[in-house]
């Protein structure tokens, strides 16, 4: 496949979703960046990160979109929704309630999103003393949802680069082959951009 003029094969576009306060900008600046700071303000509307990383001699181009979880800003991203090829789903370990809430989100994907979308469940702050949610929990609900889990942390970096290389390849070897078959590079269909409100980690 030729390489293009921004010098990436695949552009896929992928949504971190869950409850506010679960940490989905800590876990996206981990990745793409590399950095984690505890206190951080919460994200308000949409932010979003690119990471270019290599699977497979392939180099992919990740445009990672970090949504608000308050319902106040659900609207919003609901748009966020349309042209997304992969969504994180997340939820914290220490907070029962965020992870009850995720067949909630999964019902946000299945209005909003397309029906071929790939999803991955992770449970963050899995570093925690205080975790509630059980290893056992988190993959008995992955299975019910027919998709891969990670407990994951963002301060201790568990599970993060490997979350996003899995979804990035499953995305590529289902999913963009499957639409362009051997012709042509993909890209998402380009959605007018905000200005990217920095948020944080308080998610």
């Amino acid at each position: 496949m030729a390489r293009s003029a921004a010098q990436y094969d695949y552009l896929i576009k992928l949504l971190i979703i869950g409850d506010s306060g679960v940490g989905k900008t800590c876990f996206l600046l981990r990745f793409s960046d590399d950095n984690f700071t505890a206190s951080h303000l919460t994200t308000i509307g949409i932010d979003f990160k690119l990471k270019t990383i290599e699977i497979e001699g392939k180099t992919i181009k990740l445009q990672i979109w970090d949504t608000a979880g308050q319902e106040r800003f659900r609207t919003i991203t609901q748009t966020y929704y349309k042209g997304a090829m992969g969504i994180i789903l997340a939820y914290d370990c220490t907070d029962e309630k965020s992870f009850n809430n995720i067949r909630n989100w999964v019902q946000q994907i299945k209005m909003h999103a397309n029906e071929n979308v790939a999803k991955v469940l992770i449970g963050n702050k899995c570093d925690r003393p205080d975790k509630k949610i059980s290893t056992e929990q988190g993959e008995a609900l992955a299975r019910e949802l027919g998709i891969k889990f990670f407990e994951a942390s963002a301060k201790t970096n568990i599970n993060v680069n490997e979350t996003f290389y899995h979804i990035a390849k499953e995305i590529k070897d289902k999913r963009l082959g499957e639409a362009l078959g051997t012709t042509g590079n993909i890209r998402v269909q380009k959605t007018a951009e905000p200005k990217a409100k920095k948020g944080c980690c308080g998610k």
